[in-house]
């Protein structure tokens, strides 16, 4: 029954997002203003999608602070990292380079205002992530970053990448955590299943702090479901 209600899903979802995606640059053309609102719509088609074919459902504990803050979530699976820009009312996403490249869409997520890390992390690209940073903070934005750098399977917590420290200290603004359960129904292969896919908010951690300290508590934030 999972099966059949993935194939479901992914024929319904996907089949809509292929011309929805390929339209975004279209709608960047009005302004990062109409582009963010336009992804929203995206990810409030994945949700529903999700609900009403897979039996996903989700859950948000804690309070979502009014910003600009640097968020740090969890990353679990492909839901949270569109759903999250969604409730986190289009905050600007920290990508990496290779996904700015792409031709067309690269264009479009500049526009709608991601923060473009390099790993390669010479002094210039450190200048462009800190100029881009800025800009979104000008701007009244948040900025969302997954912190450890990747997608991991439920139960794991690596440690966090060496970027993320440095985001906190040239920023100067709060970080939240946000811990995120949502691999054990979205897995990376195979079937998904139903259930709910909880956010779990942590308190605000002042900026300031030494980079161990942030990172001990970040570290600890979201990894709060972990179980």
């Amino acid at each position: 029954m999972d099966l059949l209600r993935t194939i479901a899903f992914s024929m319904f979802f996907y089949s809509l997002s292929v011309p929805m995606v390929l339209f975004a640059p279209v709608s960047a053309l009005f302004g990062p203003r109409a582009l963010r609102g336009y992804a929203n719509g995206w990810a409030a088609l994945m949700r529903w999608s999700a609900r009403i074919f897979l039996g996903i459902e989700q859950r948000v504990e804690g309070t979502i602070p009014a910003g600009p803050v640097i968020f740090a979530a969890k990353h679990e699976s492909l839901y949270e990292a569109i759903e999250l820009t969604r409730l986190l009312e289009a905050p600007a996403t920290v990508m990496k380079r290779e996904l700015a490249m792409i031709p067309i869409w690269g264009w479009a997520a500049r526009r709608y205002g991601v923060i473009v890390v390099d790993r390669a992390a010479n002094a210039s690209a450190l200048r462009a992530m800190m100029r881009d940073g800025r800009a979104a903070l000008a701007e009244g934005r948040s900025i969302m970053i997954f912190p450890e750098g990747t997608r991991v399977p439920p139960g794991e917590s690596p440690a966090l990448q060496a970027g993320f420290a440095g985001l906190y200290r040239m920023l100067d603004v709060p970080v939240v955590p946000i811990a995120v359960r949502s691999g054990h129904v979205w897995p990376k292969k195979g079937a998904k299943h139903p259930g709910t896919v909880v956010f779990r908010f942590g308190e605000p951690i002042p900026p300031g702090l030494p980079r161990a300290e942030v990172e001990a508590k970040v570290h600890q934030g979201i990894n709060a479901l972990q179980a």
